[in-house]
């Protein structure tokens, strides 16, 4: 396979690739705020009820999106050294994992509602509602994990643009369909929760069809034949090399969600009302660095597969820059504006309080998050995603879990709020560290993966004349 990312002028390719990305993301967050603006005209209770699914949804969507960066590495590196066979093969049984993993996690989250939400700190009325929507929501688990590896497959083959149209076909779909299910239009009743579920379950239906059939009869990436165990089971031992630590990676977020909402829970329905609006509003002022961190990945892919090991490190530092500036302007924006934005989807004081908050003091440290999400992807591209783990597993319980106690207690709302913030801006720094000396001019990076002032050559050629004088 001829591969795309590795030859042009580094900002130009992480231009077009991130371009599609931007609207792409935006489709899929326009679908969040389809579902959160329509159901929060239901009243403060579903807003509420929804905002406990946040977390868990997030979590599931999670899980399948490390498993999409596992096979968006892995296919990005097999493109850059050309064996198209093998890119075929991996593709398959990818496809063939996320069914495996969607069967499980569906049949153990059905099983699972009352006593998991519970544990977050929804209070017995939102049980009804809570599970109006989720036990929909399982059983379309398959419409959302299956497209999304085949999207992570086209990404590693530097087809950004095919994912972003399939997205947004989803998310049309999406709006049009909400106002109808859940308020009811002609002969379909008002389903309230349920036709929010029902509505993004068909929406993504179209999704599946387009990704498979675009892999298929565009790519020609599926194979049809029916693989021998072993060959299947090392496909998916490859996958899941850089898959489950980028799962888990991946977790760290919604877990951090999920803390700070059963934290939020104290506070009343509209304080977590108001953090669940918030966070769905951050996840639209994230997503030019959601953008950059998506496409990185197949750029470091393909480059470190072609041993083109300076294009790697001149990409990463136009990231971080970039991640920067974006976040600055960011957080200027909602610092001035929070209150507004928040009163447009609810008027409750309760929740645009809480809102306010959020959008008020966390959005200081969106630059620093872009650089960690930007890190934590090329680091994944790389097959190398243990230290995205770790600086994920750091930020949550070194710093997050003890700051957002000790800052409830000291300031309320605003001290748990705060704990994300600083939070994200140690890990962002801990993020530049590894990237000041991944672009040192003097360093070279080995395919091992090692850092080293001297040139892997060099050391070579030391080690040799060391020998040499041992033996003379």
């Amino acid at each position: 396979m001829k591969s795309k990312l590795t030859e042009g002028k580094v900002s130009i390719q992480l231009l077009k690739l991130s371009l599609p990305m931007v609207w792409g993301i935006l489709s899929i967050l326009a679908f969040s705020l389809t579902d959160t603006y329509f159901i929060a005209q239901l009243g403060t209770k579903e807003l509420a009820a929804i905002s406990f699914t946040f977390p868990v949804v997030t979590i599931l969507g999670s899980i399948a999106m490390g498993l999409g960066t596992g096979v968006s590495s892995v296919v990005a590196r097999v493109i850059g050294q050309g064996d198209r066979l093998q890119v075929q093969r991996l593709t398959t049984d990818s496809l063939l994992l996320s069914l495996l993993i969607v069967g499980i996690f569906s049949t153990l989250g059905l099983n699972t509602i009352d006593p998991l939400f519970s544990t977050l700190g929804a209070k017995p009325e939102l049980f009804p509602l809570i599970r109006d929507y989720m036990s929909i929501w399982y059983w379309g688990m398959v419409f959302l994990v299956v497209p999304l590896i085949g999207n992570s497959v086209l990404r590693a083959c530097g087809n950004t643009l095919v994912p972003s149209l399939i997205m947004t076909l989803a998310a049309v779909i999406n709006i049009l369909l909400d106002p109808l299910f859940i308020f009811g239009w002609g002969q379909i009743p008002p389903l309230g929760l349920q036709g929010a579920a029902i509505a993004s379950v068909l929406s993504r239906t179209g999704i599946l069809v387009a990704s498979l059939a675009f892999l298929h009869f565009r790519e020609r990436l599926l194979i049809f034949t029916v693989p021998n165990f072993k060959t299947l089971i090392r496909s998916w031992r490859s996958l899941m090399s850089v898959g489950f630590p980028a799962v888990a990676t991946n977790l760290i977020s919604p877990l951090s969600v999920s803390f700070a909402t059963s934290l939020m829970a104290q506070y009343g329905s509209e304080a977590v009302a108001g953090f669940g609006l918030a966070s769905r509003l951050e996840a639209l002022a994230l997503i030019i660095p959601l953008a950059l961190s998506a496409s990185i990945g197949p750029f470091v892919g393909q480059n470190w597969g072609a041993q083109k090991y300076s294009r790697v490190k001149r990409s990463l530092q136009l990231s971080f820059l970039f991640c920067l500036s974006w976040g600055g302007l960011v957080a200027i924006l909602l610092g001035t504006s929070a209150p507004t934005i928040a009163t447009w989807f609810d008027s409750d004081p309760g929740v645009v309080d809480s809102a306010s908050i959020y959008l008020t003091l966390v959005p200081i440290s969106y630059g620093a998050l872009g650089i960690v999400f930007t890190a934590s992807s090329a680091l994944n591209g790389l097959g190398k995603p243990i230290v995205a783990f770790a600086m994920s597993l750091f930020r949550l319980l070194l710093l997050y879990i003890p700051l957002a106690y000790l800052g409830r207690e000291l300031f309320g709302i605003f001290g748990i709020f705060g704990a994300t913030c600083l939070s994200n801006v140690v890990v962002g720094l801990w993020a530049w560290f590894w990237q000041f000396r991944w672009s040192n001019p003097l360093a070279e990076i080995s395919p091992s993966g090692r850092y080293s002032l001297i040139p892997e050559e060099s050391l070579l050629r030391l080690r040799k004349f060391l020998s040499f004088s041992e033996d003379h």
